[in-house]
């Protein structure tokens, strides 16, 4: 899953852009509201970290301007400010979220969870395929009853195909979303991935679409 993250205290991004990579994001970080507008309109992220007290352009102008445009993607605002008109604001401007700072770094990251799952139409942070199963929350991976043992990319690669069950995913589509934009990106490491994933997990879990990526499917 790719994250945004949008905010201009350096400590502060510094921090978040960690804790988001612990947690198994790719992470692209911006310090200003133009870079983030032209990143949300050209980039695939599957969530978006806002700050609103922006430099260059505000972070409600700039989330105005993506829904303007039909930019879907989930939005989590942080704001330093108390009023509830300015949370009402980024509401209204097509935020699915909000946080005040000061913040604990886990609720961020439970907030952006769920909006990541009920963006993808799931409810549970269980993500389940036949006897596979992914808890978002700690990131364990099971089959049956034993756990699966996966490095940083193969989980990625699962953690993208789970939050879409029964869904087409391509290559390129799939590279797009496990790397951040500043990462040597190459779409031929994907077939190595899920080949890896294929030899920990049920085989035929993932299937390969001639021609279009790869599918999860449940087995018995």
């Amino acid at each position: 899953m790719r994250i945004l993250l949008v905010e201009d205290e350096p400590t502060l991004r510094t921090q978040l852009a960690l804790a988001l990579q612990a947690a198994g994001y790719a992470v692209d970080e911006v310090d200003n509201g133009l870079d983030a507008l032209h990143l949300g309109q050209t980039e695939p992220f599957d969530a978006v970290v806002l700050d609103l007290g922006l430099p260059q352009l505000d972070g409600l102008s700039v989330l105005r301007r993506w829904r303007e445009e039909g930019h879907a993607m989930p939005v989590l605002i942080l704001t330093a400010r108390d009023h509830w008109h300015d949370k009402v604001a980024g509401i209204d401007a097509g935020a699915d979220d909000y946080l005040t700072k000061p913040f604990h770094g886990e609720e961020l990251l439970a907030r952006l969870r769920a909006l990541i799952r009920r963006a993808s139409g799931l409810a549970s942070p269980l993500l389940r395929c036949g006897p596979l199963s992914l808890d978002t929350r700690s990131g364990r991976v099971t089959v049956g009853d034993e756990p699966v043992n996966l490095t940083s990319h193969e989980y990625k690669v699962l953690a993208y195909l789970m939050h879409r069950p029964g869904a087409v995913v391509s290559r390129s589509e799939l590279t797009e979303h496990i790397y951040a934009q500043d990462h040597d990106r190459d779409s031929n490491t994907i077939e190595v991935f899920v080949a890896r994933l294929r030899r920990k997990l049920p085989a035929e879990l993932i299937e390969t679409v001639r021609g279009l990526g790869y599918r999860l499917v449940p087995t018995p």
